[in-house]
């Protein structure tokens, strides 16, 4: 049986049953499964359990998989058979949805349904894939969207799916950890597709299953999640070595790293939720928050906000709801929000307040998103976010990625040559990192860049002179953009927690 505890959507099936409501409109592409855990609710219902009938339109009225009128296959006809009977019952109706959009008998039947059930302890399930819920109608029926799958059931199909394979003579070897590590890999996906990518990965790892199949079905969920257009999988994480300075970011992350793990057994006021880094263009936001995911352990997808207004102010409420309830359903995550002040700011206000609405949304789904969701986000304008997006309590820190010290701008040096494999012990960096004084890390990087193609062409070893003669090819942003990166960093002076603590 279900546990409805682990189900947001089916607690709320359960609440409309206690309420005595007869007209339920449950959406969810998973027919079967819903039918399934309708059952199930079923059974603890007020008054005690009674008949579940289920009707399609192809195959008629059944119970238990067991058809009962093959004959009952018009939609008005299956609404007067529950209007007329007479015992408690549930009838969970499918395939509605076109009828409800374009008859307006139909529309009528369920409001005289709603009428005749009332009070008699029957009840009507519109299961769809879709929301078709007409005006007349939205009084007289309770929406709820089932939730995917939960952990407990993806557990639940990975041990069939172990046993399959055994029966298949193929290789098992989970312990209780790997088996849970598979499972949360499959989270965000339906029943079906979660079964679909564990055969896919047994198959094409020859019929094993072991903690290995983590990789295919994480490449199958990258696929699901870019079929939505609103958020892009990022494959590439970054190690926290591969992060020049920002020893208080790394600090802050590696002790925080725990109490993420242990979230399950702890309060969730102390896990943590997220954090925003803004600072100058080019000094390493990006980077670090791929190095969060990877420090953390999870898979790491990015958010641009750009996308949520890709058809217009019209639409970018919708989208945005959308794709905070997949941010909830690929859970366990680091998810990426790009840019974020490109798309919640107040500079650009808009006559319908859809971007207050927007904003207030936002904040709302901050406090209330899963404990396994933790939020990196990044800004180039802080100082462009509401104040409320930036108080205590939204995000636990807030980091300042300003122009790199010196100490920093060697560390940058080094990690870059020591990247395109080349010792950086074995090159003087001290003048080098003397003239690049207001430079960011993307600036040294192609600095380092220019000089492997001035080393190539000349067909020898890079050297410092190479690095020297890079300098020259490039003019840094705190030059190009002197007033603009003057201000961000005078308004973060005081405002932000420097990602490298300021040397005395």
């Amino acid at each position: 049986m279900a546990d409805l505890s682990d189900h947001r959507s089916l607690a709320d099936l359960d609440g409309a049953f206690r309420a005595g409501r007869p007209l339920i409109y449950l959406q969810s592409p998973e027919e079967q499964r819903a039918v399934r855990l309708i059952t199930s609710a079923v059974q603890s219902m007020p008054g005690g359990s009674r008949p579940v009938f289920v009707w399609r339109t192809t195959d008629g009225l059944s119970r238990d998989g067991q058809r009962v009128d093959d004959q009952l296959t018009a939609p008005r006809a299956v609404l007067d058979w529950i209007i007329a009977r007479d015992e408690p019952t549930v009838l969970v109706v499918c395939d509605l949805h076109d009828q409800i959009e374009h008859s307006p008998e139909i529309r009528r039947r369920l409001r005289d349904a709603y009428s005749a059930c009332l009070d008699t302890g029957k009840f009507v399930i519109v299961c769809s894939p879709v929301r078709v819920v007409p005006e007349e109608l939205s009084r007289e029926i309770v929406f709820i969207k089932l939730t995917l799958p939960t952990q407990s059931e993806l557990k639940e199909l990975l041990d069939g799916e172990v046993e399959r394979v055994r029966s298949t003579g193929g290789c098992v070897e989970l312990d209780e950890a790997s088996s849970l590590q598979l499972a949360q890999s499959m989270q965000g996906m339906t029943v079906n597709e979660a079964r679909h990518a564990l055969r896919r990965a047994v198959s094409i790892r020859g019929n094993r299953l072991d903690v290995g199949a983590t990789g295919p079905i994480l490449e199958e969920k990258r696929q699901l999640v870019r079929q939505s257009g609103l958020l892009e999988f990022v494959p590439e994480t970054a190690t926290i070595d591969q992060v020049g300075g920002a020893e208080s970011l790394k600090k802050w992350l590696l002790q925080r790293k725990r109490l993420f793990i242990d979230r399950d057994s702890l309060d969730a006021e102390i896990v943590p939720k997220g954090i925003l880094m803004m600072g100058v263009s080019g000094c390493g936001k990006s980077l670090s928050a791929r190095t969060v995911a990877n420090v953390f352990g999870l898979p790491l997808y990015r958010m641009e906000m750009v996308q949520v207004f890709r058809d217009g102010l019209d639409h970018a409420e919708g989208l945005f709801a959308d794709a905070c309830r997949l941010m909830e359903e690929i859970a366990p995550a680091v998810v990426w929000f790009d840019e974020i002040e490109m798309g919640i700011s107040h500079h650009q206000q808009d006559a319908s307040g859809t971007l207050d609405r927007i904003f207030a949304y936002f904040l709302t789904w901050m406090q209330e998103k899963p404990p396994g969701l933790f939020i990196a986000a990044t800004a180039n304008r802080i100082d462009l976010l509401p104040a409320e997006m930036i108080r205590k309590g939204r995000f636990d820190q807030i980091f300042f990625f300003d122009l790199p010290e010196a100490p920093e701008r060697s560390e940058i040096f080094r990690i870059h040559l020591g990247k395109r494999g080349m010792d950086p012990l074995a090159i003087p960096l001290d003048l080098i990192t003397e003239r690049t004084e207001g430079w960011t890390g993307a600036e040294i990087e192609q600095c380092v860049i220019a000089a492997i193609v001035a080393a190539r062409l000349a067909d020898r070893p890079v050297t410092d002179r190479d690095l020297l003669g890079g300098l020259n090819e490039i003019v840094p942003l705190s030059k190009t953009m002197k007033e603009q990166v003057n201000y961000i960093r005078g308004w973060a002076f005081e405002r932000a927690v420097r990602v490298t603590p300021r040397r005395r």
